[in-house]
């Protein structure tokens, strides 16, 4: 028995020079099938139906490939990669950081599918484009892309200044002209932000094709984004109203 695993996006260019190319692929909604599938089963107990628990377990609670339709993630990820995500990164306390490349559930806030995009902001982050050079600031920061972005795009050519809520993510594709991310949700509930909670794992392995297998590193570009500024001291509404009554005797 075959398991299969979602497919990861179903993507929409907010400025695309044309319709997205999905072709050699099963289709933007086509469901991908497991990189284990297929593999001899003989030497276990049980045989086929041990072996489909097995990989059912694995798919379900550790680590699931999936394929990617589009070319939203270029350079790194092209259209037909087999990637494999690793779900427990953020099952035991641990957050998405800046620069992942994380899969997630977009329904209700990009999309009925799951998509594949950097994190490119985390709760409590301002994410800022463009500042005078063209480049994406982030707490200030200036965050050099060009180890990772397609060749030749601009950082954005839609300019934006958000504040990333508490436990939401900011996420926008490397191939920036084919893919459909926060900027194109600025304006829609949840500001484009996706939760954390929403996070399916996070993309480690280009699993085939097999001439480029290889592992996906979080690029440096964030290291030097400093922490978010600390929320303003909320007074409470009993003091705040205590003050202004006691401003009020004086005099």
């Amino acid at each position: 028995m075959d398991t299969e695993a979602q497919s990861t996006e179903r993507d929409r260019s907010p400025h695309p020079a044309g319709p997205e190319d999905t072709s050699g692929t099963p289709g933007p909604e086509g469901r991908s099938r497991s990189a284990l599938a297929g593999h001899p089963v003989g030497w276990l107990p049980g045989g086929r139906i041990t072996a489909a628990l097995l990989l059912l377990a694995l798919s379900t609670f550790v680590a699931q490939p999936f394929q990617i339709p589009s070319g939203s993630m270029e350079p790194a990820l092209r259209a037909g990669d087999r990637v494999l995500v690793l779900k427990l990164a953020y099952r035991f306390g641990a957050e998405p950081q800046r620069g992942d490349v994380v899969v997630f559930d977009g329904t209700e806030y990009f999309g009925d599918a799951d998509y594949i995009k950097r994190v490119v902001g985390v709760g409590g982050d301002r994410v800022v484009c463009c500042d005078k050079d063209g480049r994406i600031r982030v707490n200030g920061r200036t965050v050099d892309e060009s180890g990772f972005l397609f060749p030749g795009e601009s950082a954005s050519t839609v300019p934006f200044d958000v504040a990333v809520p508490e436990d939401r993510l900011f996420v926008l594709g490397d191939h920036r002209g084919s893919s459909s991310d926060s900027r194109d949700h600025l304006g829609s509930p949840g500001g484009g932000m996706i939760p954390v909670s929403r996070v399916i794992g996070r993309a480690d392995w280009i699993v085939q094709p097999f001439g480029r297998a290889t592992r996906l590193h979080r690029p440096d570009a964030y290291a030097r984004v400093p922490a978010p500024a600390p929320a303003p001291a909320q007074v409470p509404a009993a003091r705040a109203n205590a003050a202004h009554l006691g401003e009020g005797t004086h005099g």
